[in-house]
């Protein structure tokens, strides 16, 4: 059962910073299998709390390789750029 990142954008406080994470986190995304199921902007909210500016979903071949995407030293190595350049919020959800 495949396995999903799921991300939700909320604010950035330096694009350049955060553009530049998006461009390093790309090559440990390749690594772990990632494919990129939606990366929008475009985002409304109907119900709820839930008001981020932007959402990313990432399919992974399990959920297993999902975290262990998440947790690689590759992709540890980059992400305090997207804590230092966003305000932002990640899951990992199984297939099943």
């Amino acid at each position: 059962m495949p396995g999903f990142i799921i991300a939700t954008l909320n604010s950035i406080s330096d694009s350049d910073a955060f553009a530049a994470y998006q461009k390093s986190a790309s090559a440990a995304f390749a690594e772990y299998g990632a494919k990129f199921l939606l990366n929008s902007r475009n985002v409304e909210t109907l119900d709820g709390d839930w008001r981020p500016s932007g959402v990313v979903v990432v399919e992974f071949e399990s959920y297993e390789q999902a975290k262990k995407f998440y947790n690689s030293p590759e992709y540890q190595a980059v992400i305090k750029q997207r804590f230092d350049s966003a305000d932002s919020a990640v899951i990992i959800a199984g297939g099943d």
